[in-house]
């Protein structure tokens, strides 16, 4: 591959869902892109969701824009990523009396956003689910499915470098060089060497997350932005075929994910000052141990093997809406000073493509390009030897022996692939810039 040096069209910042989706539309459409993330591939928020992949029904009837939004998206995720995707179905459960209250409301919103539902016996939910609590009151089933997250983020970052981006790990973004209102240059600290580098690109896409506030004031822009933690405990044993949510408003410990043979309890909400400095503390662990067995006991029987969390980038609100109730909604900036940054703030893994094309259609606007979005239907790259064979053998050869469909621990040797392939990525791409020879 030819040397790319230190100049591209567009430069993207953060290596999630969304920065690397905008990666490869833009790449797409023909843009010469690099991608700048200052830790790994997935490190952030996108790398630690809970395995959901949203059908839109718990947003129903608070946030109606974003669980339509989740309805198309997920569809699509499960047709452009099947190698990815778990297709398990939901159920949205009422064990105690308060959450019969909610029923007809949940049914309604359903119905008005057009995700398809079915009211569930609860006698046949029990044999289906036989670990569900006995004093289920109301189930209605929705299209849940459950998502590998960093399969899908190793996906799209192997089919952006095919299609010609460069995407760089522990490339961390510590200020810009602006001059007549324009970012001129990146500066960018290697976090592998400790050398300091730059990036020259004509417009700069800070899809950074929790932390695309932090990147705009190093530009002098302010964008309105809600840091918000949710911590989630795994429990060691799969305890349902499919996801299981509470028949309630949303709210703290309101579902358990099958993931693997694992499942994820989550989640929490707490809005942060400091993405960097957050950790669960012991009453959210307790308050997800109690609202989690609510729905199945043998959570508090088995207990959990670890605590993790995520932090949320949400549109800012006050009030009633902070935290818990804020939009799941998005929100793309075009900055006046520097004219050449947008920035993007919410929405959702489950929808990162959708945000990603958004974004990419205001960079096309301001570079004069009319082309169109091809995500929608671009099957991504998985860690196959047929995807893995132009670029080098011993990828190839890793592939072969990793992702054996014989071994015991296929899927959790594929996942870690990812990881390899992410890695390697980066490595080349540094190689194209000239920062390892």
């Amino acid at each position: 591959m030819a040397a790319y040096g230190g100049r591209f069209d567009v430069a993207v910042i953060g290596g999630g869902i969304v920065g690397l989706y905008t990666a490869l539309d833009l790449t797409l459409r023909d843009f010469k892109v690099v991608l700048l993330e200052r830790g790994a591939i997935g490190s952030g928020t996108s790398g630690r969701m809970h395995g959901l992949l949203h059908s839109g029904a718990r947003y129903a009837v608070r946030d109606p824009n974003a669980a339509i939004e989740c309805a198309l998206e997920s569809k699509i995720m499960s047709e452009v990523a099947p190698h990815a995707v778990e297709n398990t179905g939901g159920y949205f459960v009422a064990v105690e009396r308060g959450d019969e209250d909610y029923l007809d409301e949940f049914l309604k919103g359903l119905r008005d956003t057009g995700i398809p539902h079915k009211l569930v016996d609860p006698g046949e939910a029990l044999e289906e689910e036989p670990n569900l609590s006995r004093s289920l009151r109301a189930v209605v089933e929705v299209p849940d499915m459950v998502v590998r997250a960093i399969d899908v983020l190793g996906s799209i970052a192997l089919s952006a470098y095919i299609e010609g981006a460069r995407i760089l790990e522990d490339a961390e973004v510590i200020g810009f060089k602006i001059a007549g209102g324009s970012i001129e240059e990146i500066s960018i600290r290697d976090r592998i060497s400790g050398s300091l580098r730059s990036v020259r690109a004509e417009l700069v896409v800070n899809a950074s997350g929790p932390w695309a506030g932090k990147v705009a004031s190093m530009a002098g822009a302010n964008i309105e932005i809600m840091p918000t933690a949710g911590s989630m405990i795994v429990i060691p044993a799969r305890l349902s075929r499919r996801v299981i949510n509470r028949l309630r408003p949303p709210s703290d410990g309101d579902i358990v994910v099958p993931y693997a043979g694992s499942s994820i309890v989550g989640t929490t909400a707490r809005v942060i000052e400091d993405p960097d400095q957050v950790e669960p503390d012991e009453e959210e662990i307790e308050l997800l141990l109690e609202e989690g067995s609510k729905m199945l006991p043998m959570i508090r029987r088995i207990g959990y093997t670890r605590v993790y969390y995520s932090i949320r980038p949400l549109l800012r609100a006050e009030g009633e809406r902070a935290g818990r109730e804020a939009t799941r909604d998005f929100k793309i900036y075009r900055h006046g000073e520097p004219r050449n940054l947008i920035s993007v703030v919410g929405g959702k893994f489950t929808t990162g493509r959708l945000v990603a094309e958004k974004v990419s259609d205001e960079v096309s606007k301001a570079l004069g390009s009319s082309k169109a979005s091809r995500t929608r239907s671009y099957k991504l790259r998985q860690a196959s030897e047929e995807d893995l064979a132009d670029i080098d053998p011993r990828l190839k050869a890793l592939t072969k022996s990793m992702c054996d469909k014989r071994l015991l621990d296929y899927e959790r040797l594929c996942s870690a692939l990812y990881r390899v392939i992410a890695h390697y990525i980066s490595l080349m791409s540094r190689k194209d810039l000239g920062w390892i020879l």
